[in-house]
């Protein structure tokens, strides 16, 4: 059996420090460390948002190119109403779209034809 005491200088098991005792050793890593991460995070959410604001002027765009062509669509759909109800002679159904659209109403194809 080995003698213990045939070694005078006996190493002492390594010490691990715990987080708060490497924190307070090494304060300014840990600053350091923080303040990178919260750059980072910033800079991840500065990145979506850029590519959400893109995003969204995409959308507006293409809604405003299709509200344009609702609104022709539109006009053009009550112009023909206007003009087929101009066409039945007694009148009722242009003064009937006129009300509906706020317009004047036309002025119903006269009877004078021989």
């Amino acid at each position: 059996m080995a003698d213990r005491r045939s070694n005078p200088n006996p190493t002492p098991a390594p010490k691990y420090l715990g987080l708060v005792a490497q924190v307070k050793k090494r304060k300014d890593s840990f600053i350091q460390l923080f303040l990178m991460t919260g750059v980072l995070l910033l800079s991840m959410r500065s990145v979506g948002q850029k590519y959400r604001i893109k995003d969204l002027q995409d959308d507006t765009t293409a809604l405003k190119e299709e509200n344009g062509a609702l609104a022709s669509r539109m006009e053009s759909i009550k112009q023909r109403l206007l003009q087929e109800a101009a066409l039945e002679p007694t009148g009722f159904f242009a003064s009937k779209l006129s009300v509906i659209f706020n317009e004047s109403a036309p002025s119903p194809p006269s009877s004078s034809d021989p």
